[in-house]
């Protein structure tokens, strides 16, 4: 069993999107944001930069927070989508995620949806900067299938749900050809779909 501590959130998401495509059973622990439940003593025993996720894998009493070392784990636990011959490009493409993708476009999110009109400078260099994002994976997809070649990897489960909020942000993922190809692939999937609706069941895949 693996206990998952998350948020309904883009890097939540990577996780419960992993754990549905290798078929894993799992717990969800809710860690709500809003109430600073991330900053509670207890937690911070487990994630000391109080964030979220972190999982618990029961079998072996095993705590492991930031979402590329879950993802990493996970796929080498479950031998699948973080082959070996290719590990190189994968964990190259999975650092570009954590280091630019996630960390830049969540500025977006900051200044672009929830504090619009606080910070022009805020608003204009992370808009900018998302949107030469959405370029440079679109130019990546047009030479790979996907991130770090013709197969899925942790790299694409990492990437796509930051691109999930596409809507947030008035980029138009519709105008690049290959990164819309890509992301409509992913949403199909049978994982994807119930992963993104771990924490509400509801929950719909933004089209593009």
């Amino acid at each position: 069993m693996i206990e998952l501590f998350s948020a309904n959130t883009p890097n939540g998401w990577k996780i419960s999107i992993m754990l549905e495509e290798i078929g894993y059973e799992y717990k969800v622990t809710k860690v709500d944001l809003g109430k600073d439940e991330q900053f509670k003593p207890e937690y911070l025993k487990i994630s000391p930069f109080g964030k979220i996720p972190v999982i618990i894998d029961h079998e072996n009493n095993k705590s492991i927070f930031e979402s590329g070392a879950i993802l990493m784990y996970l796929g080498d636990k479950s031998g699948k989508f973080y082959n070996e011959k290719d590990r190189l490009v994968i964990n190259q493409w999975l650092m570009a995620q954590m280091g630019t993708v996630g960390p830049m476009i969540g500025q977006h999110h900051q200044f672009h949806h929830y504090n619009p009109g606080k910070s022009e400078f805020g608003e204009e260099r992370y808009f900018k900067i998302t949107k030469r994002i959405y370029g440079e994976l679109d130019t990546r997809l047009k030479q790979s299938k996907f991130l770090a070649g013709p197969e899925y990897t942790i790299a694409d489960i990492a990437t796509w749900p930051w691109m999930a909020r596409h809507e947030w942000h008035d980029i138009g993922l519709k105008n690049y050809q290959n990164l819309s190809r890509w992301y409509q692939e992913i949403s199909e999937r049978e994982a994807v779909v119930k992963g993104y609706a771990f924490m509400d069941k509801e929950a719909k895949i933004p089209k593009i």
